[in-house]
């Protein structure tokens, strides 16, 4: 019997914003946490670049305290690095001689609460463009419910983190996956309608513009790029981290 076959009750939603995901919980599910601009696409490159191990944290109070233990510290919020950390919420922070072989702490505006939010699902996994085939694959042996968990800004839907839930979705589908509803339809919708053009579509978007703002437009590219991982981070619910 084929993998499609043994799906066909099998579902895939799409939850634009972590204050919405009680409505979209389902607890044996798989929940994919996105933050393409940039938590989860800068959290791939570390993994990447040989970090052992990722802590999420909501607050930079956290974060702090665990500075001051000794651990290495990304932190970020309204796109820019916190003073006391080691590293901003950029991909090209974290490289291999900083982080390879290390136990790493992390918070930033959305993506680390998104995270955390998610806590009691069956499975918690960590997907962004660079590692989307990845993670569907994870998704199809999972052979579970998956819901994606977008980080927004601010608890408010934003296009990038809705383009990858539409991308997902079209791969599923593509397995006997079946959209659990109008959510997953319309992301759907929006990728099919961007996908040629996905540059041009973000450059018109409220979260490229805070980037660029910040003279950090130099990321996109790199977090609109596919399937340059195959390493797809898990949350350890029992260790609290992230582990490839």
């Amino acid at each position: 019997m084929s993998n499609k076959a043994n799906l066909t009750n099998t579902v895939i939603d799409v939850c634009f914003s972590p204050v919405l995901y009680p409505k979209y919980h389902r607890a044996e599910s798989v929940v994919v946490i996105v933050d393409i601009f940039r938590a989860t696409s800068t959290l791939i490159a570390a993994f990447e670049n040989g970090a052992r191990s990722i802590r999420p944290v909501a607050t930079t109070e956290e974060a702090e305290q665990w500075k001051a233990k000794g651990f290495l510290v990304g932190a970020e919020r309204n796109c820019q690095r916190c003073v006391f950390a080691d590293f901003g919420n950029s991909p090209f922070d974290y490289k291999l001689e900083m982080v390879n072989g290390k136990d790493l702490v992390f918070t930033t505006t959305n993506g680390t609460k998104a995270i955390l939010y998610a806590q009691s699902a069956y499975r918690i996994i960590t997907g962004a463009f660079v590692n989307l085939q990845a993670v569907a694959a994870d998704c199809i042996r999972e052979k579970k419910d998956v819901v994606v968990l977008c980080s927004g800004w601010e608890d408010k839907i934003n296009s990038e983190d809705t383009l990858f839930g539409g991308a997902l979705v079209e791969i599923l589908q593509s397995h006997g996956f079946q959209p659990a509803g109008d959510a997953a339809r319309m992301a759907l919708a929006l990728w099919q309608q961007t996908k040629t053009n996905l540059p041009d579509y973000i450059r018109q978007t409220e979260h490229y513009e805070r980037l660029r703002i910040n003279d950090l437009e130099d990321n996109v590219p790199y977090c609109l790029t596919l399937n340059l991982s195959k390493l797809v981070p898990v949350y350890s619910k029992e260790e609290k981290c992230l582990f490839k």
